[in-house]
């Protein structure tokens, strides 16, 4: 059965750093702009919020505080993801009673393994948590592609839910929807195609504009979500150039110096092997910013 609360504009949300540590103070702060704005779920540590280069530890941090931090006002979304399934289960074990809604979990990447390796790896998972489940297929980071038929047999595992999908290609939408059941949850995890996954039945994106235009976003989705294509889709033309700019370089890259300049963290810095905006990518992300009018 479909999860309510899994649709709409949800942040991928940023991870603000203060001198290399997690900076707490502007993760409230950024839970607060959200709620305010409208935005209908948070996932906090996934990729943008640079999950692989937290510890466990400080991943079950940040995700506890910023469930504390929304209070029950928003629903918040762990990343939980690995390319160790007993990883994967620790992660999402810990989180157990954390109050989160769900987890969003990753296809396993660099080892690549089989469609058949990444169900088993879905079952064990599932199976370890009463949490509800949502995939993660970003072939572009993974190297692998979880196919659409190994999402409808996924979908037959009663807290698997629903499925992130990033490749951009809006042919797997009615595809997942036939194979995995019309109460399937669908979100993009594209935001160039978010709007246009909407019109085909999609529930959602998952979105890195969000953390910069969430008032927008929200609309944009609630617009789409209530078949109000034409208005929906003359915000999303103002935010196009976000949409694509924000991956000039490597994702969180762009949308954290975005943000820095916004003023909604106070360093565009992240961990290494990520470094911060190179200079000749500034003014390319600075422009999509005032073409969304977020910068006079």
């Amino acid at each position: 059965m479909a999860n309510p609360q899994f649709y709409g504009s949800i942040v991928a949300l940023v991870t603000p750093m203060a001198h290399g540590e997690v900076n707490f103070d502007e993760i409230k702060n950024l839970v607060e702009y959200h709620i305010k704005a409208g935005t209908h779920a948070i996932v906090s540590v996934g990729t943008t919020g640079e999950s692989t280069t937290l510890s466990i530890d400080e991943n079950v941090k940040v995700i506890q505080k910023t469930v504390e931090f929304a209070n029950g006002r928003i629903p918040i979304i762990a990343g939980t993801g690995s390319n160790s399934t007993s990883e994967a289960i620790t992660m999402t074990k810990l989180l157990a009673n954390s109050g989160v809604a769900g987890c969003l979990s990753v296809v396993p990447y660099y080892n690549k393994p089989t469609q058949e390796g990444m169900y088993q790896h879905y079952k064990a998972i599932a199976e370890s948590t009463d949490l509800p489940q949502i995939l993660y297929n970003v072939p572009g980071r993974t190297g692998s592609d979880l196919k659409p038929e190994t999402v409808g047999r996924l979908a037959q595992i009663e807290n698997i839910v629903g499925i992130k999908e990033a490749t951009g290609d809006l042919s797997r939408l009615p595809l997942i929807k036939q194979l995995a059941g019309e109460d399937f949850i669908f979100l993009s995890g594209d935001d160039a195609t978010g709007l246009e996954s909407m019109k085909l039945g999609g529930n959602g994106v998952i979105s890195v504009t969000n953390n910069v235009a969430a008032a927008d976003m929200a609309k944009m989705c609630e617009l789409a979500l209530a078949g109000k294509f034409e208005e929906a889709e003359a915000i999303n033309q103002r935010l196009m150039a976000l949409h694509n700019d924000l991956f000039v370089e490597s994702n969180p890259i762009p949308v954290k110096w975005a943000a820095y300049k916004l003023g909604l963290i106070s360093e565009p810095n992240l961990r290494l092997p990520l470094t911060t905006l190179s200079e000749t990518a500034q003014p390319v992300v600075l422009k999509a910013l005032q073409q969304a009018g977020l910068i006079i």
